[in-house]
C-alpha cells in the first residue's frame, strides 16, 4: 500500500497458509490454467505486496488469468513497496497492482495532486516514459492513507478532523497518542509529511511503530495509542467502531488501484487488459472493504474470497 510489517507474524502465517504464500512458485496452483481461452499459451507472474488487500487481489488476478487460459505463478506476499517494484522494473514479476499515490513518490515526483484521474494520467505516462510499465485504466477504489480513532473517542474528544487532531496533538499530547507502520514513518506522504502539513509535533513517547494489522485493535482498545494510521478500504474499520478524521487540508494524496505491467509482456500478450478490464471496473472502494473485511474480520482466506467473488460475478 505501501507498507512494511515490522511485526507481522499473524498476517505472514496467513500469506504462509495461502495459495498467495510469499515467494510461492505458484505455477500449478489454484484450478491451473483453462483449456482455452484468449490467453491460452500465456505464462506471466503476478506479485503483490504483503497485506491482506494486496493478498487477495493477487489471487483475483491469478485466478481470472488462469481463466482465461494463462499459466500463472505467484509471487504473491513481497515485502513492502520497493521490494515489488523493483522486482517487476527488473522483470523478475510482470505485473501487480499498485496506487497511484505510491506510484507518484516512486517515480520521485514532488508537489501534490489531489484529483484522481490527473494523478493517474501523470503517474501512467511518466512510468510508460521512463520504465515501460504500463499502468491499466484505474480502478474507482481509492485505498488513501487516514487517520482513525475509536467512534467513542472521537465525541469524548471533540476531533473529527486532522486540524482539530493536530490542534489536540499540540495542547494535550497524552491524549493524541499514535500508531502507525514502519513504511508510514518513512514516506513524505506520511507521518512527517503530515505533521508539516497540519502544523504539529508529537513526542516520540506518544507515538508507537506496530506492524500495520494491529493498529486496528491497539486503536480500538485506545493502546498503546487513541489515533492511528489505517486505509480508506480495509473492513476492520467498520467492524470495530472506528471513526476516520476527515482530512480537511486534502493532504493525502489519491490512492487509485491499477495494475501494472510490463510494456513488454502486454505487448506480448495484449488480451490481459481486455481481461482484467471487468476486474478493475469492479473495484471499488466500498466493494474492497466489504472483501477485505472477509479476511481481516470473518476469517476467511485470500484464495476463497478471491474465487467466490469471481465466481459471483462471473469472471471465473
Amino acid at each position: 500500500m505501501r507498507r512494511n510489517m515490522l511485526a507481522a507474524a499473524g498476517l505472514l502465517s496467513l500469506a504462509l497458509t495461502s495459495g498467495c504464500a510469499l515467494g510461492s512458485s505458484g505455477a500449478d496452483e489454484g484450478s491451473g490454467p483453462a483449456d482455452s481461452g484468449p490467453l491460452k499459451g500465456a505464462t506471466v507472474t503476478v506479485a503483490s505486496k504483503n497485506f491482506t488487500e494486496q493478498l487477495l487481489l493477487c489471487e483475483i488476478t491469478a485466478e481470472r488469468l488462469e481463466s482465461q487460459g494463462a499459466k500463472v505463478k505467484r509471487t504473491c506476499g513481497m515485502s513492502g513497496s520497493n521490494a515489488v517494484r523493483a522486482a517487476l522494473t527488473s522483470g523478475s514479476v510482470d505485473m501487480y497492482w499498485e496506487y497511484t499515490g505510491t506510484g507518484w513518490l516512486a517515480l520521485q515526483q514532488s508537489g501534490t495532486v489531489t484529483d484522481s484521474q490527473a494523478m493517474y494520467d501523470k503517474v501512467s505516462a511518466l512510468d510508460k516514459a521512463e520504465n515501460n510499465v504500463v499502468w491499466l485504466p484505474p480502478a474507482a477504489a481509492n485505498n488513501t492513507y487516514a487517520v482513525a480513532v475509536k467512534t467513542a473517542t472521537a465525541k469524548k474528544l471533540g476531533v473529527t478532523t486532522l486540524s482539530q487532531y493536530a490542534a489536540l496533538a499540540e495542547k494535550d499530547a497524552g491524549s493524541a497518542g499514535f500508531c502507525g507502520a514502519s513504511e508510514f514513518f518513512g514516506r513524505d506522504d506520511g507521518w512527517s509529511g503530515l505533521q508539516k502539513a497540519y502544523g504539529f509535533s508529537l513526542p516520540k513517547d506518544d507515538v508507537a511503530e506496530l506492524a500495520e494489522g494491529p493498529i486496528y485493535n491497539a486503536v480500538s482498545k485506545g493502546d498503546p495509542c487513541a489515533f492511528g494510521e489505517v486505509f480508506a478500504t480495509d473492513g476492520r474499520i467498520a467492524a470495530l467502531g472506528l471513526t476516520v478524521l476527515k482530512d480537511d487540508k486534502k493532504f493525502f494524496p489519491p490512492y487509485n488501484l491499477s495494475l501494472n505491467v510490463r510494456g513488454a509482456i502486454l505487448k506480448r500478450y495484449p488480451k490481459i487488459e481486455t481481461v482484467m478490464d471487468p476486474v478493475s471496473e469492479l473495484l471499488t472502494t466500498a466493494e474492497l472493504q466489504k472483501l477485505n473485511a472477509q479476511i481481516d474480520v470473518d476469517g476467511k482466506r485470500p484464495e476463497e474470497v478471491a474465487s467466490q467473488w469471481l465466481s459471483t460475478n462471473k469472471l471465473d
